[in-house]
């Protein structure tokens, strides 16, 4: 009533019988359920059938030269490429440092959810993991046929009662700049901004980086690990 459409559509919308909504209905009910802009956003790729995206198998897991390049030189922080799984593509040598002694390190979502010691790794854990997953939801959400995003949801879901309950809320959310705090089993208590950037020439690729405020405990932690390191 509040969205001005019957119940029968909307009954229809939902059990996925009615294919083409229009942008008034959609904006309509993103203002009655009270949805922030990305969540709107999600809502309207949901209700937009399009073609599979066409590419080579492993298309988006091959980091380019240029990008492993810039990689090796970032000497400031920790450093990775992630693709819309998590997946981890390469690394500099002080993110190897930051979570070595971690399991299913190749992979952001599963080293949160699936390693016993991400918990204590991650002082701010429960904050991390609904970020993650709610940046998880808003990727599925824009290739939501994407078999190898399915498969990562269902295995989470079966090994993670903490990934099911987060995955139920359905909170949409892409990764934005955060202060994220460690306890790093050799350097104790830092903390890193994180940022991401886009890598445009391999569509899903992102550039994570990390930094420590400088002149701050957690620089002089960060520069304890990599010489520990080298």
């Amino acid at each position: 009533m509040l969205a001005g459409v019957s119940v029968n559509y909307y009954t229809r919308l939902e059990q996925g019988r009615e294919r083409r909504p229009s942008d008034q209905v959609l904006d309509a009910l993103a203002r009655v359920f009270h949805l922030d802009a990305e969540a709107a956003e999600y809502l309207h790729q949901l209700a937009r059938t399009r073609a599979r995206r066409c590419g080579v198998d492993g298309e988006d897991e091959q980091v380019t030269p240029h990008v492993l390049r810039l990689l090796d030189s970032w000497d400031h922080g920790p450093a990775h490429v992630l693709n819309r799984r998590t997946d981890v593509l390469a690394q500099n040598a002080l993110m190897v440092a930051l979570f070595e002694g971690l399991e299913h390190t190749d992979n952001v979502v599963r080293m949160l959810f699936l390693d016993p010691a991400a918990k204590g790794f991650w002082t701010a854990w429960e904050q991390e993991a609904h970020r993650v997953v709610a940046h998880l939801r808003a990727v599925v959400g824009a290739d939501h046929e994407d078999p190898s995003l399915l498969e990562l949801v269902e295995e989470l879901s079966e090994e993670s009662e903490d990934f099911q309950q987060m995955w139920a809320r359905h909170d949409v959310r892409y990764r934005r700049g955060d202060a994220i705090p460690f306890r790093h089993p050799l350097v104790g208590d830092l903390i890193l901004w994180q940022e991401a950037f886009s890598v445009d020439s391999a569509p899903g690729q992102r550039l994570i980086t990390m930094q420590a405020e400088p002149g701050s405990p957690s620089e002089e932690a960060l520069a304890k690990l990599g010489a520990m390191r080298a």
